[in-house]
């Protein structure tokens, strides 16, 4: 059903506050968003009652950017992750070099950095990608930032 464009932006959501993902190891999946993709831990809340621990990881604030929640069911040591979901998304400046780092971490690189294999449009643009996992398993596509043009050497 679709809504014309006079819907009141106060019934309509404003921005994306987190994606969840369900880990087995809590401990191992943050160091692994920490240390190896450099985010932070923004919030922790212990459900004693209900057996279970989020964690919300990111680059920024939970009032200005979108986090990544990491839940922690105590007890369950094993999910399957089901056809629908695809990965998550990040952008770097140097995808070689960011590359380079998490292989040297011992990150499995699923794609090894380079194009992608189709254009965006008539232009022949191609982005540079690149795909790793983390430790539960899931997909995280790398996005190569575009160069800057500016004229400065």
């Amino acid at each position: 059903m679709m809504e014309n464009a006079k819907t009141p932006k106060a019934v309509l959501p404003g921005r994306m506050l987190y994606t969840m993902i369900r880990v087995t190891d809590l401990d191992r999946s943050v160091a692994f968003y920490q240390d190896v993709l450099g985010m932070r831990e923004v919030r922790r809340e212990t459900f004693t009652e209900g057996e279970f621990t989020l964690v919300f990881m990111g680059y920024g604030e939970a009032s200005d950017e979108m986090l990544i929640e990491l839940t922690y069911n105590w007890g369950d040591d094993s999910y399957t992750h089901g056809t629908g979901y695809g990965h998550l998304a990040l952008e770097v400046s140097d995808i070689v070099a960011a590359c380079e780092r998490f292989d040297s971490l011992g990150v499995n690189i699923t794609r090894k950095p380079g194009p992608m294999t189709w254009t965006v449009d008539e232009t022949g643009h191609r982005e540079n990608i690149a795909f790793i996992e983390d430790p539960d398993g899931y997909q995280v596509e790398l996005v190569e930032a575009p160069a800057k043009s500016g004229g400065q050497a």
